[in-house]
Formats: structure tokens, C-alpha cells, sequence
């Protein structure tokens, strides 16, 4: 049996379904964040379902975090949106928040930092399409950093000693996983990262079109004053796309290691979309159907955690991968995540 650790599934997509929390880019920009500033305790038992449900590693509820983000949420207490000055009360929040809900399972937290797209409006991590300010390298490490170092000072003792990941989620460009490696180094974090990226097409390429070889190069690879990743992977993206991309990732993997660049394999972090064909609309900023779609046709009939821990047990027979961080991005729900856990039981 491989080392397998259970992720949390989609902490948005669960308040929305089970608690009844609407998301939209006016009025509430942060989207699953907004709870650190509106309702902690709903995000409490929303985290902790997916700790009850057995999840080893809690994501804290900071995927869309920025000073922007923060800048056009609006409350009675914040009319007129909230300063950078006053962000650290709520990034804290987030950690004790995710500390709350693990507490009685003991399950890790890991920082959840989305890409710079899943800040805009609307959001683009799907696409990759950013604005040109930050359609670069250097201005997306400069970004990251800022974002990584509203984390540094927040408190006494610094948030980021009190996780035992950061996860850099949903990358959609090349140029950005070189960005985080980067920023990741500079702010010196100590906490192993994950690095994923999000694969959409239909082919087995990132939104800017860099291919399996280029994302592994770029995550793993020789890079000046940038971090070596704990792992690398896949979330949000369709389950039926796992096998073909995990296949390539481990190609990819042995001849980096062949090169001499890494020694061993990072841990494979896989967190596929808990959706049944739906597709999230960012113009309607809603779960919808398409019907008739080549994926429909070819959907595998067989439940969602079934599918996914076929795929990591095929991965773990192969090889080169060891370890593994397996768990559900949106619309996977705790009960998914607790018969995902079950499977590995």
C-alpha cells in the first residue's frame, strides 16, 4: 500500500450546497474568504465535516485572498471595502478557523493560495487569460510574494509557522509556477509546497498551451532562488482526464530524475472535480450542464472515489511516484471525501 493522505474536497461548492451560502463576484468577491469576515462558525462546520469525513489535510479558506479581493468587499462595518491594513485579523481567523475543525482528527492544514486569475473578475485560472499588467513572469512573482508576505506579519508568531503545507492551486500557466517557486523562495517558507495545476482542454495541456513536459520542467526543474516543491499535481480539473495526465506526469517525473535534477519523486497530489458533468459558467457564475458533450459520452459510470483510487492505484504500481495526496476540488462534498477515505482503509 502506497502512503496515501486524504485531502478535504470543495469548500465552496459544500457551503453552497449543504449550507445554503450564495457566492458572487459583486457581493462577495472573496467567495469562500467572505466567511472570515461574515460567518467564521459556518466556515468552522463546514471545515470540519471534511475532518470528520477523515481528510489527513485541511485547506484553509484563503484561496482567493488578495488585497483586491479584500478592497471590494463591502459590510456595514467595512462600507467602503477593507484596507490592506486590516486584512491580517481575517488571515488569521482563516488559520484558527482550520486548526478548530482539525482539531479533534489532528488533521494538517495547508494555506490554500489560488492564482492570480482566480482573483479577477471574473475569475480566469481556467483560462490563463490575465490582464497585461500581470501577463508576465516577474509581475506574477511580485504579486505572489506581496500575497505570501501578508501572511509573514500578521501576528507575533507568523502565520505561516502554523501550517504544515502551502498550496500553490489551479495554476493555469507556465510562467506562474515558476512565479510561486520563486515568491515561495523569497518569502522563506519552511512548510513543504504543492504545486497543481488545473488542465481544462481537451487535450492534456495547461490553458496557455505548455505541455506536460514543460509544466514538470517548470515545477521541479533547476530554477535560481526557487523552492523545490514537496509535491506537484492536478485539481480542478474532470476525473476522467486523471489517468492520461498521470501518466504523462510520471514520464515526465523519471526523466527528470534521469537528468539529475531531483533524486526521488514528489508526492503526486491529485484533487479532481467531485462534479457529474457540470460545468462552472463564469458568466452566469453557475453549475451547468452541457449535454451532448464528447466527455458525457464517454463518462465512466463508476462513482467518483472508485474512479480516483484506480487512478492512484495504477500510479502507485507504475511508479516512480511513493506518496500520494488524494482528495476532491469542487462539487466533491465530505460525504465524497469520507468514501474516498474508506477506500484506502
Amino acid at each position: 500500500m502506497p502512503a496515501i493522505q486524504i485531502l478535504d474536497g470543495g469548500l465552496g461548492t459544500s457551503l453552497e450546497d449543504k449550507y445554503g451560502v450564495k457566492f458572487t463576484s459583486t457581493n462577495t468577491p472573496l467567495w469562500a474568504s467572505h466567511l472570515l469576515v461574515s460567518d467564521p462558525t459556518t466556515l468552522q462546520a463546514c471545515q470540519k465535516d471534511f475532518a470528520d469525513a477523515g481528510a489527513d489535510v485541511l485547506l484553509t479558506a484563503t484561496y482567493q485572498v488578495s488585497p483586491e479581493g479584500f478592497a471590494r468587499t463591502t459590510t456595514a462595518k467595512f462600507p467602503n471595502g477593507i484596507l490592506r491594513s486590516a486584512i491580517p485579523r481575517f488571515l488569521e481567523t482563516a488559520v484558527n478557523v482550520a486548526e478548530k475543525a482539525a482539531h479533534a482528527k489532528k488533521s494538517k492544514i495547508a494555506l490554500s493560495l489560488g492564482p492570480y486569475g482566480a482573483c479577477m473578475i471574473p475569475g480566469q485560472e481556467y483560462s490563463g487569460e490575465y490582464d497585461a499588467v500581470h501577463d508576465n513572469e516577474e509581475e506574477l512573482y511580485q504579486w505572489h510574494l506581496s500575497r505570501l508576505r501578508l501572511f509573514l506579519g500578521t501576528a507575533e508568531e507568523n502565520l505561516l509557522s502554523r501550517v504544515q503545507y502551502v498550496a500553490f492551486e489551479t495554476l493555469p500557466r507556465l510562467d506562474e509556477v515558476r512565479a510561486v517557486r520563486r515568491a515561495a523562495w523569497d518569502a522563506g517558507i519552511a512548510a513543504p509546497v504543492w504545486i497543481s495545476c488545473v488542465f481544462p482542454r481537451d487535450d492534456e495541456c495547461l490553458p496557455d498551451g505548455s505541455t506536460m513536459e514543460e509544466v514538470v520542467d517548470a515545477a521541479v526543474g533547476p530554477l535560481k532562488n526557487g523552492v523545490v516543491p514537496w509535491g506537484i499535481g492536478v485539481n480542478c480539473t474532470k476525473i476522467q482526464k486523471l489517468p492520461g495526465l498521470v501518466e504523462k506526469f510520471g514520464i515526465c517525473i523519471r526523466q527528470v530524475i534521469a537528468a539529475g535534477h531531483i533524486s526521488t519523486a514528489p508526492t503526486l497530489v491529485l484533487y479532481p472535480d467531485g462534479t457529474n458533468g457540470e460545468v462552472y459558467n463564469t458568466t452566469t457564475q453557475a453549475w451547468e450542464k452541457r449535454e451532448n458533450t464528447e466527455s458525457q459520452r464517454q463518462t465512466d459510470t463508476r462513482t467518483w472515489e472508485t474512479q480516483l483510487a484506480q487512478v492512484v492505484n495504477d500510479a502507485s504500481a507504475k511508479g516512480p511516484f511513493e506518496s500520494f495526496l488524494v482528495g476532491g476540488c469542487c462539487k466533491a462534498s465530505h460525504q465524497d471525501i469520507k468514501r474516498l477515505h474508506d477506500r484506502f482503509q
